[in-house]
């Protein structure tokens, strides 16, 4: 295991302060929460540099608000309206932040939700932290494995094909297309299991019927004042088992010592997961951040390569760990 400490989750974020947006943009805002902004908090946690920030107005009102230009992050620009769509049509009563408006200003998109008074898990995870989101996300994925019809009508993509078109690189690798990332002595000389362990993923997500996050880091975790847990960034969203989702927020917990095979296994999200599920979501994992760790696009934190590398090696680790790789 690496003896890397984790990422700040709660500070990776470089974003742009309110004060530095558009005069014309904060007026539209403030005119749409229909109150001066008095207070804005920059939001700490994430990779991008779009604007996020918790907003509260003159009459005391609070508001979460992203924003992005269409100039300079288009592809950022389409993540939030994506993420709007995708929030206007999630099933009530979910632990999500509800939509409140959109606009467009000065070349700037904006989405507004609820603010939600919460916190960034902790690392090493918290046993009544862990119990939460876990059981949050027991309800999130009961509910979108039999989506709404006006959810799956926006077209959302298929982990099948995000899983060939950008998370499988293992086989980059072995056909030297990508260089070798730095491998741990328990990976070394495994990189043929690897592809193969990694090329199944396809063929299992696409085997699901239901909805999974797609993108279930900690991060995009809030536990608030009650103790209870909240998802946050929806903007990829597509077709694929729950399971996932599980893997992808689990690697975290490994990282800091839970017994993690434990944690997947008694999770209702896993009860239908092939056998081998596991170990084939740890090694796609493990080869698309470890491959990602190589550099980060100008629109991104610079936070971004250290949580890649991160992930990745925890992710190889725990699928050492799991078939005796020594």
């Amino acid at each position: 295991m690496s003896s890397a400490s984790p990422p700040a989750y709660h500070a990776t974020a470089q974003r742009p302060e309110w004060s530095a947006l558009p005069a014309r943009l904060r007026a539209a805002v403030a005119t749409r929460l229909g109150a001066p902004v008095v207070q804005a908090r920059t939001a700490g946690a994430g990779f991008t540099r779009g604007f996020a920030a918790l907003l509260r107005t003159a009459d005391g009102r609070r508001a979460f608000v992203k924003a992005a230009p269409h100039a300079e992050q288009p592809h950022l620009v389409d993540w939030y309206a994506r993420e709007a769509a995708i929030l206007s049509r999630l099933p009530a009563g979910l632990p999500v932040p509800r939509l409140r408006w959109t606009l467009w200003e000065a070349g700037w998109f904006v989405l507004c939700l609820d603010a939600v008074d919460g916190h960034t898990p902790r690392l090493p995870w918290e046993q009544v932290e862990l119990t939460a989101t876990l059981t949050a996300f027991t309800g999130v994925a009961e509910a979108l494995a039999d989506p709404p019809a006006e959810l799956t009508a926006l077209g959302l993509p298929h982990l099948a094909d995000l899983a060939r078109e950008d998370i499988l690189w293992w086989g980059e690798v072995a056909a030297g297309r990508e260089p070798v990332p730095p491998l741990p002595a328990p990976a070394r000389g495994r990189l043929a299991e690897l592809v193969a362990l990694e090329s199944r993923l396809p063929g299992y997500a696409a085997a699901a019927t239901g909805l999974t996050h797609g993108d279930l880091r900690i991060d995009n975790v809030l536990v608030d004042t009650t103790g209870a847990a909240w998802f946050c960034d929806w903007s990829w969203l597509c077709h694929g088992p729950a399971w996932f989702d599980l893997v992808t927020l689990l690697i975290s917990g490994y990282a800091t010592g839970l017994d993690v095979d434990a944690l997947f296994a008694a999770h209702p999200a896993a009860a239908d997961a092939p056998d081998d599920a596991l170990d084939v979501a740890l090694a796609a994992l493990a080869g698309y951040h470890l491959t990602a760790a190589t550099s980060a696009p100008p629109t991104a934190s610079l936070h971004l390569p250290a949580h890649h590398r991160w992930t990745g090696e925890h992710a190889l680790a725990w699928l050492s760990h799991r078939r005796t790789w020594t």
